[in-house]
Order: C-alpha cells, then sequence, then structure tokens
C-alpha cells in the first residue's frame, strides 16, 4: 500500500513539474548554429555540417546538447533578421550567430550589415537568449578601404551588447585547399573539424555560464 502511494505522489509531481513548464531532468540545452551556409553546410550531408559536428564534439566532451541548424544558405544579415523570429520559434537556450559573410562577398554596406546584426542581438536579448557572437574577416580584393568599414564591426558589436565574440568563424581554415571544397569558400569535412575543434571552448564557456543563469529547479 505504501509503495502504491509513493509511485501515485511521484507521478502526481512529475505531471505537475511538466505543467508548470519546468524542465525535464536531464534535458539537453538547446544550441541554435543561426547562419548562413557556413554553419548550414553547403556541400555537405547533414551529419558533416557544423551543427551535427559540433553537437558530436560537445557531447563527447560531456556536455548534454542539441544543436539546431538554423543556417540558410545564401543568407545575408538582412535575410537573418527578416527570419530571427523563426529560429526563436525552436526555443533555443543559447545562440551561436554567424552572418555576414555574403553580405561581405556582395559587397553590401558594412554599416547595413552592422545594424542588421545589432537588430538582431537587440531581439535575442529581448528574449534573453544567450549569444556566441562570430565574425568574418573581408576579403582583401575588396580594398582597404572597405576592409577597415567592415573587419571591426563584429568587435563593437560584442562590446555593445556584452556577448563574447569567436573572431573569425574560418579560422585555421580559410583559403587552404586542405580544408576547403573547390570553390575554396565553403570548408569541407576536414574544414569544419577544424573550426569544431577551434570554437568549442568559447561554445561550452558559454553552455556553462547559460546553465548557471538558469538552474534546473
Amino acid at each position: 500500500m505504501l509503495s502504491a502511494i509513493l509511485a501515485f505522489t511521484f507521478m502526481w509531481i512529475s505531471a505537475a513539474a511538466l505543467a508548470q513548464g519546468a524542465p525535464a531532468a536531464g534535458r539537453p540545452l538547446v544550441i541554435a548554429a543561426f547562419g548562413d551556409s557556413l554553419s548550414a553546410g553547403y556541400g555537405l550531408e547533414a551529419k558533416d555540417a557544423f551543427p551535427a559536428q559540433l553537437e558530436a564534439a560537445l557531447k563527447a566532451a560531456g556536455e548534454n546538447v542539441r544543436v539546431v541548424n538554423a543556417g540558410v544558405s545564401g543568407d545575408t544579415t538582412a535575410g537573418g533578421l527578416a527570419r530571427v523570429d523563426w529560429v526563436l520559434a525552436d526555443r533555443p537556450d543559447m545562440v551561436i550567430l554567424e552572418l555576414g559573410a555574403n553580405d561581405m562577398l556582395r559587397g553590401l554596406s558594412p554599416a547595413r550589415a552592422e545594424a542588421n546584426l545589432d537588430a538582431i542581438l537587440t531581439r535575442l536579448a529581448q528574449r534573453r537568449v544567450p549569444v556566441l557572437l562570430v565574425g568574418m574577416l573581408a576579403s582583401r580584393s575588396l580594398g582597404s578601404h572597405y576592409t577597415r568599414e567592415f573587419d571591426p564591426l563584429y568587435r563593437r558589436l560584442a562590446d555593445k551588447h556584452g556577448v563574447p565574440l569567436y573572431p573569425f568563424f574560418l579560422e585555421g581554415v580559410a583559403l587552404d585547399p586542405a580544408f576547403n571544397q573547390p570553390d575554396l569558400l565553403h570548408p569541407n569535412v576536414r574544414g569544419v573539424e577544424v573550426i569544431v575543434q577551434r570554437i568549442l571552448p568559447q561554445v561550452r564557456a558559454l553552455i556553462a555560464a547559460t546553465r548557471a543563469a538558469r538552474p534546473t529547479p
């Protein structure tokens, strides 16, 4: 009889917790990789793209996470701003924001890219979603004036919004044929591996901060 009462009590408490929206024990922390083709995995199988490789690396490091691929190939910062609420509909616990490469490749205004990213970061802050901002560097073929305008915008935004910055998504990979597809723009499987290993410490630091700010009841 006592065991039956205890079992019923446990079931009632569990149901009440779920009804109140309390996270279940062991619930994975959801990370949205919000970006363009570089994070979406253009030219790669889904299992080889940045979100899948990052999730695998985090799980291997003992992190209980799920990384959502919220990348759209060809997306600009304006496109990202237009779909930020769509990304938030997945209720991510944190976001890796990687946009701006297509603005740069098209020679679009760095000031406009900065304004769009500023608006995205503002929207994420309003929803209290922690962010790792990922930077891009301008192609030197665009000239020194464009480079001076484009390259610093990510640091300014990180400082303004108080978010961590990973300065260059393609660090250690850019323009290296060993780590890129034939277009020398998009990482191959090995290139994504390099990116994941380089960015992993900052992602794990933000995971720790996110969990500390949202302790499980």
